[in-house]
């Protein structure tokens, strides 16, 4: 019996810290706030930005919302930063939880598929496509991009489940 309590406690202990995130000045991250016109990243704590990112989008964000698959339109509204993962593409990356509830109505009441697997990622860096090519461009097809040190700031910043707003 006691090794079942033992096991749980080990755990609970490993299941809470996965979802402790650092602070930034001993503030928690409330909120990210992604204006699309500005191209910026923001952590939002008591309403107020505490750091911003330049960000890149998708090819199409100035466009609008994201309406339909392979539209290359980043989404606007509010979601959440769901779940995360290494790549061997973009680094780390981290799911916008897009489409949301009203996105999807719209799609069904128009008959199209509105897409998925929008994420907030770093860049691409190899030989053939260094980090700094993609910097300053919209090359996405819906996704936030931001250099990789900025990513991993990010990724330790941000907790899963934290609420992002995406603003034209």
């Amino acid at each position: 019996m006691r090794w079942l309590l033992a096991l749980f406690c080990l755990a609970f202990v490993a299941v809470s810290q996965a979802s402790v995130a650092e602070s930034l000045d001993g503030k928690v991250i409330e909120k990210v706030l992604v204006l699309k016109s500005a191209h910026q990243l923001q952590l939002i704590n008591d309403g107020k930005p505490l750091k911003t990112y330049r960000i890149s989008l998708g090819r199409g964000a100035t466009k609008g919302p994201k309406l339909v698959e392979g539209d290359k339109r980043t989404p606007e509204g509010f979601y959440w930063l769901d779940w995360r993962k290494t790549s061997d593409k973009f680094n780390l990356s981290m799911h916008i939880s897009y489409p949301n509830i009203a996105d999807s109505a719209r799609a069904r009441r128009e008959g199209v598929d509105p897409g998925g697997m929008i994420m907030i990622h770093g860049t691409p860096d190899t030989e053939d496509n260094p980090e700094d090519l993609f910097h300053t461009l919209d090359w996405t097809d819906g996704c936030v991009a931001m250099r990789n040190v900025d990513m991993r700031e990010i990724w330790n910043l941000v907790p899963d489940g934290t609420m992002i707003e995406i603003r034209p």
